[in-house]
């Protein structure tokens, strides 16, 4: 291998003096290499890829003339990357060796060695130039646009191409980061190195472009009119092309049709997005166009999200409280209570909290949420405390947003202190999502909290994959059964025994088992035979305002604590 301080230049030429002369012409500036044919300059060539920054090519030589070094260096994904300037006396062999590559043409015999010189350093200097902007333009895996390009280049396609419509196209990868951590990133990278060469396809027959915008997202935009079905059926197929015969890939397609040009670039490809999202789960390769309903579902998000403030401020979120009940005694007894959020906007009137929540996880607009719960919580226990002289425990969700704040720990603490809780008040509900998105980040946010006295209860147990391993890493006061057990256990035997296992379990780590979304007298009876701990549920009562959950406790049903430890205070 060659290497010098000096950009390094082949010289080949059949004829030792020609070859002379070009190296004396040039050798002020660049390091010289010879070659005296077609043969040993493409050796030359290969062992030095990635160091020669130019060849100096004579077309007529024995062995191999310079046009077969041009078709060989051309078919190479390496070599073609190197310039060619052209060494000959022909005039007419100009345009065919262009076309075969060449940066530029140098007439023999040779003269004004300043204007060779110059020549020299300007291909060199344009083909670096052009190596920098493909760098920053085109994504290196696939060699597509990357995504601010993209949007320039579909912005310059409308200002020429107003009256043409357009679909704004994005196609996905199905749990790709599994794909990469079941069969390598290799593999990952193959599989979408085959989708880019079939959208690269696609677009260049339809004179369209696309752009990798995320590591398992590609944009297409192009003329109306395409065969989605089609489409998305010949990437699948350059997909299978690649894949490994175990291998499970699917993918998603959204489409926004015709595009409102008066949108920006970028909000045509985020409703593709949104529509592709509908099919998020799938198994099956499919395909979802963007229509009136995403439309009105959007601005109804954004509208939403856009008057979170506002409603924080003058408190149009409600906080609710459903009853727990301890059911291991004689009779039922009132143990503690789960706070949940209502949104009572002024101009849609009450919004489910299925509505405005995912929306707020998505877009981590939940933390001030749970913040402004959390807030209202403790004082509410606080509050209780005072005016009926009862501790009632409340447990608070704790989002998956929520722990990625390095502060959360302290900002609980925080809260506790300034109302006066005891340990045993103000409840933690974790969810399983939270530990499977970074199981490091969540053990080490529940070890802090647990130092801190907090008792944390995993809410949704059952409801995903890694319910089992957080039981065996992290140490928990309470598991809550995920409502999906409870809706079929008097009719589904696989559900009952299964809730009798978890219970088995609860037992067994010596913390009590909750069930949640209990809503009849027989479920309620099963349940207790199971013997289960404590039960949540519209049997006993729907979450309540403050005022008529504060009537709830001033009842005849008298009050336990959830811990076995600690009595209310009365």
């Amino acid at each position: 291998m060659l290497s010098n301080l000096k950009k390094s230049v082949l010289i080949v030429d059949d004829e030792a003096v020609n070859r002379k002369l070009l190296g004396y012409m040039i050798e002020s500036e660049y390091n010289v290499i010879y070659a005296e044919n077609g043969v040993q300059a493409l050796s030359v060539i290969r062992d030095n890829v990635g160091i020669i920054s130019l060849v100096l090519l004579d077309l007529l030589m024995p062995k191999m003339d310079g046009y077969e070094v041009l078709k060989h260096m051309k078919r190479d994904k390496h070599m073609k990357l190197i310039p060619v300037i052209v060494l000959t006396s022909e005039n007419s062999a100009e345009v065919k060796s262009l076309k075969l590559g060449a940066v530029d043409f140098i007439q023999k015999p040779y003269s004004m060695p300043e204007v060779i010189l110059a020549r020299v350093r300007r291909s060199i200097e344009l083909v670096e130039r052009s190596r920098l902007i493909h760098t920053t333009r085109n994504d290196a895996l696939t060699g597509l646009y990357t995504r601010e390009y993209f949007y320039e280049y579909c912005a310059n396609y409308d200002t020429y191409n107003f009256n043409v419509e357009t679909d704004a196209i994005a196609v996905n990868v199905n749990r790709f980061h599994l794909i990469n951590e079941l069969h390598g990133h290799n593999y990952g990278d193959n599989i979408l190195q085959a989708i880019a060469e079939e959208i690269k396809h696609i677009t260049d027959s339809k004179k369209g472009m696309a752009c990798r915008c995320a590591p398992d997202t590609f944009f297409i935009y192009c003329p109306a009119g395409l065969n989605y079905k089609k489409l998305l059926a010949g990437i699948d197929r350059a997909v299978r092309r690649e894949a490994e015969s175990s291998s499970r890939i699917s993918l998603r397609m959204g489409i926004y049709e015709k595009c409102d040009k008066s949108v920006g670039i970028a909000q045509r490809f985020e409703r593709a997005i949104i529509a592709s999202n509908v099919l998020k789960n799938s198994y099956t390769s499919d395909y979802m166009c963007y229509d009136l309903k995403m439309h009105e579902n959007e601005m109804f998000g954004e509208k939403l999200m856009n008057d979170m403030d506002a409603a924080i401020k003058e408190h149009q979120f409600k906080v609710y409280y459903q009853p727990k009940f301890r059911i291991d005694g004689d009779e039922p007894a009132l143990c503690s209570a789960e706070a949940l959020v209502r949104w009572n906007h002024p101009q849609y009137g009450m919004i489910s909290p299925g509505v405005f929540i995912p929306l707020f996880e998505k877009n981590g607009l939940i933390h001030e949420l749970d913040l402004y719960v959390w807030q209202n919580a403790a004082h509410q226990i606080r509050e209780w405390k005072r005016s009926i002289g009862v501790s009632v425990p409340v447990s608070v969700n704790v989002s998956r947003v929520d722990i990625y704040y390095p502060n959360l720990a302290d900002t609980l603490q925080a809260i506790r202190k300034k109302y006066s809780l005891s340990e045993d008040e103000l409840i933690l509900e974790i969810t399983e999502t939270a530990y499977t998105d970074d199981s490091f980040q969540f053990e080490n946010q529940l070890e802090r909290l647990r130092k801190l006295g907090f008792k944390l209860e995993m809410d949704d147990f059952g409801s995903g994959f890694s319910s089992l391993n957080m039981l065996t890493t992290l140490t928990l006061d309470a598991i809550k059964l995920d409502m999906s057990f409870i809706k079929n256990i008097c009719t589904n035997e696989k559900d009952a025994k299964i809730v009798k296992l978890v219970k088995e379990i609860a037992d067994f780590l010596g913390m009590p088992l909750i069930a949640e979304g209990v809503e009849t007298e027989e479920q309620y009876r099963l349940l207790k035979e199971i013997g289960i701990d404590i039960i949540q549920g519209f049997y006993f009562s729907k979450p309540l305002p403050e005022a008529e959950f504060e009537q709830f406790i001033t009842g005849e049903i008298p009050v336990k604590p959830i811990s076995r430890k600690a009595p209310v205070n009365s």
